[in-house]
């Protein structure tokens, strides 16, 4: 696959202002499982292959099970994830594919016997934040893998 545009290099002070809001995420109090399942379920859900190779990897790299991972795409029928984790996948793909009449109300309260407001809040930056990042990735056929050892994802080692 060839890349349609760098669009790192033809908007470099935009990429580095999202990098930034990216990883003020990190240290939102998002629990780093939770951040990780959440990117790879809505890069899964947005179809984009540079996301979801890269967010396999830095799960991996930060101890998630491989099972667990194999089974973000069957979450609603697995026993593998917390109800904590089921309530961010859920808000996960609400947000990622909106309904017609937005989150429901049985939805949101769901989640917030999981999540205080602050990490409701903090959850719904995470995954609006997935979603651009798929979005360009996907946009511009970004080659999943090309971005390794910038990041330091060959220390998952998936090959």
């Amino acid at each position: 696959m060839t890349q349609r545009i760098n669009y790192i290099q033809r908007s470099p002070e935009l990429f580095k202002k999202f990098v930034e809001f990216s990883n003020a995420l990190k240290e939102s109090g998002i629990d780093r499982a939770i951040h990780d399942l959440v990117n790879i379920r809505a890069s899964q859900m947005n179809g984009c292959g540079f996301c979801l190779d890269m967010h396999v990897k830095e799960a991996k790299i930060h101890g998630e099970r491989e099972l667990r991972l194999h089974h973000v795409a069957i979450w609603h029928e697995s026993p593998l994830f917390s109800a904590k984790e089921r309530a961010a996948l859920a808000w996960t793909e609400a947000l990622t594919h909106l309904p017609p009449h937005g989150v429901s109300d049985e939805l949101f309260e769901s989640a917030r016997t999981q999540f205080s407001e602050k990490e409701l809040s903090d959850l719904t930056f995470l995954v609006m934040a997935i979603n651009a990042w798929n979005r360009a990735n996907a946009a511009f056929k970004t080659p999943p893998g090309s971005a390794d050892k910038a990041y330091g994802l060959e220390k998952a080692d998936l090959s």
